[in-house]
């Protein structure tokens, strides 16, 4: 197949709950032997991509997924109101309980994790240092997580400045980049159709407005863009792990002959 030759780099894409399809992206890389050398992510695509990045075993990581009962998300809520809704040290717990204490060093893929620093509006890319405390950082959403301090900075979701972290895994050293973006039907699902927009509903949609269209000009240098057919899957539906892996499979699946091309 002549892959052996380029190497391949994965941007996976900030979402929320529809970041588990970037489960269902790696099983049909996996499946059809074809390597990973570099990962990038962003928010949930740094969750998902960090424990590949530390397993790689993406049946492990969807086993995870699917018996994570995603409603105890709540018992991850810290008694703290300051800055966001849930604190940090549950969080991490709950991603160190899956990567142990893993440093970057001892990753079986080279991973880049994208966070956003509240102060001065700058992307940060972090490569070193413990795995669990950079995902953590990655996926401060606001409005729903603390943003957490290190160095002089707040980081918080890599999804504000850099949702599809493409040009970070190219310069990692990949010559083919597959770029997963979760944000491109988020406003064609017919999941807006209803009027009553409270408080939190408008200043949710305004954050994935904006990342949306942030995250097209992203993807215009990857190689390879899956755009998994999400539907109107939020929070409240992080319970359907299976169909958002399965959209995931489907939109890969779609692309893999392109692939097989560009390889």
């Amino acid at each position: 197949m002549g892959s052996k030759t380029l190497k391949i780099g994965l941007a996976l894409g900030s979402g929320g709950p529809r970041g588990l399809a970037h489960i269902g992206v790696i099983k049909v890389l996996e499946k059809n032997n074809i390597p990973i050398n570099f990962i990038a992510g962003s928010s949930i695509g740094a969750m998902v991509g960090g424990a590949y990045a530390a397993l790689r075993d993406i049946q492990k990581i969807e086993d995870i997924a699917l018996a994570t009962d995603w409603r105890l998300i709540v018992k991850l809520i810290d008694p703290s109101l300051r800055q966001g809704l849930i604190g940090g040290n549950k969080v991490k717990k709950f991603i160190e309980s899956h990567v142990d204490k893993i440093h970057f060093q001892d990753l079986k893929i080279p991973l880049s994790v994208i966070a956003t620093d509240l102060k001065s509006g700058d992307t940060v890319c972090i490569n070193e240092g413990e795995v669990a405390s950079a995902i953590r950082a990655s996926i401060s959403f606001p409005l729903v997580f603390k943003p957490k301090e290190v160095d002089g900075k707040l980081l918080t979701d890599g999804g504000l400045s850099l949702p599809v972290p493409v040009d970070t895994v190219r310069n990692m050293g990949a010559e083919v980049v597959i770029a997963v973006n979760l944000d491109n039907d988020y406003f064609t699902n017919n999941g807006n159709t209803s009027v009553n927009f409270g408080y939190y509903r408008i200043a949710n949609n305004s954050i994935n407005l904006l990342r949306h269209h942030l995250a097209a000009l992203n993807v215009q240098n990857a190689d390879l863009v899956v755009n998994p057919s999400l539907g109107n899957i939020n929070w409240s539906k992080f319970l359907n792990a299976r169909d958002a892996i399965l959209a995931g499979e489907n939109a890969m699946a779609r692309q893999l002959d392109k692939l097989l091309e560009l390889l």
